[in-house]
């Protein structure tokens, strides 16, 4: 059985009303209960206690962060819950940045502490698919990867290896929520293997 901890990055601010993200988040938090799985969640916009959080990040297998895309990246919010709890979890999370000066071989970034464990993005924006994936369009076909491409570094400092990204597009100008929510339900099934 896996060990999953949901991180819900979804806030109301401006036009947004984070419940697209709640709903993804409650729509995991069901499919992997039924799926067997043992769950922990944090909503990180109601606060949170960052020992706590730290030791769920040690108790998980895989932890999923669902957040909004906000001019370009995370929420401000899912920034500073990884700034403290990736700080407060120096020397269980993380060692150092890897390198010593005795041993010039040793490569930045290689002194993360729980390597076996995963994480998985799930992403709501505006932006339409095309956005994405298209080479004459904003992100000139680089994927939303690309886009988050610190944010999985920062992960992958820790030593943890990314599973495949959902993402849902077109959320403000064109959402299908019925379709977005019967999608990740799949993803997470392949993801985690479970019983469809």
């Amino acid at each position: 059985m896996k060990k999953v901890l949901l991180l819900n990055g979804g806030k109301k601010f401006a036009h947004s009303d984070g419940r697209y993200n709640t709903t993804l988040h409650e729509a995991a938090l069901s499919v992997l209960d039924r799926g067997g799985i043992d769950v922990k969640a944090t909503f990180i916009d109601e606060g949170y206690d960052v020992a706590e959080e730290v030791a769920k990040y040690l108790w998980a297998d895989v932890i999923i962060y669902q957040m909004p895309g906000w001019w370009m990246g995370a929420p401000w919010t899912v920034k500073k819950y990884i700034d403290e709890v990736f700080t407060e979890g120096h020397g269980s999370l993380y060692a150092s940045d890897g390198r010593t000066r005795s041993d010039a071989s040793q490569k930045y970034g290689s002194g993360g502490l729980v390597h076996g464990k995963q994480y998985m993005l799930s992403l709501t924006w505006n932006a339409p698919q095309q956005a994405f994936d298209d080479p004459t369009d904003f992100f000139e076909g680089k994927g939303v990867d690309a886009v988050y491409f610190p944010f999985h570094k920062a992960n992958e400092f820790l030593g943890m290896s990314g599973l495949p990204t959902f993402l849902a597009v077109d959320v403000m100008k064109r959402p299908n929520i019925e379709a977005d929510v019967a999608r990740y339900e799949q993803h997470l099934t392949e993801v985690f293997g479970l019983k469809a």
